[in-house]
């Protein structure tokens, strides 16, 4: 299955799910998309919940089943808790850590800055969305981008940051200082759920 590249309104309230995780997207209308939006939604068997979870968690970082899967059994080579390394490895990729410094407004729009060019790690161009940071790294807006007014106003609209990065606003640069502790990741994903549903 592709990546997802329709509405993100309507994939948010299909699932009650703020995948911008913003909650706008409720916000008016926290109810179905579609003519019987309004109506009661229907009972999901286990493996209905277990699948709108995975998909929750794969629209949110945006990315298609091949690419999650593959994040998914990279996590259970790990030690540790399958499930909290699997969110773990989300955040280190690149388009997420570009997001959450304030480099763009969407995941979606840090893919693109990302593929286009404006994007350092370590003082080098990286031009992958899912080159995957380490603990340490330094993500920075390229010498010459750093006029760039899509990356200025989200830097401008941009007022709190995740505690496991830094950002210094005089040299446009961020460092991915540490992994995330779960509680600092978003509390409405049941990484469980997921597990189950590739384990079934």
């Amino acid at each position: 299955m592709s990546k997802y590249t329709g509405p993100v309104y309507k994939k948010s309230r299909r699932l009650g799910f703020s995948v911008l995780e913003s909650g706008q997207e409720l916000a008016r209308r926290p109810y179905a998309p579609g003519q019987h939006g309004q109506g009661r939604r229907k009972k999901l068997s286990n493996y209905g919940v277990q699948l709108q979870e995975k998909q929750k968690v794969r629209f949110m970082y945006g990315l298609s089943e091949k690419q999650f899967k593959k994040i998914f059994e990279k996590a259970g080579k790990l030690k540790g808790v399958h499930g909290e390394n699997f969110l773990k490895l989300l955040e280190s990729r690149l388009d997420n850590l570009v997001y959450r410094l304030g480099f763009a407004p969407t995941r979606k729009a840090a893919r693109q800055i990302v593929n286009h060019g404006h994007i350092t790690v370590n003082g080098k161009k990286v031009n992958i969305p899912s080159y995957t940071c380490k603990p340490g790294d330094v993500i920075a807006v390229k010498e010459n981008s750093k006029e760039h007014p899509a990356i200025k106003a989200s830097l401008e609209n941009t007022k709190t940051r995740v505690e496991f990065v830094t950002y210094d606003e005089n040299k446009m640069a961020g460092t991915f200082v540490r992994l995330p502790e779960r509680s600092e990741l978003n509390a409405d994903i049941n990484e469980s759920l997921i597990i189950e549903y590739y384990n079934r």
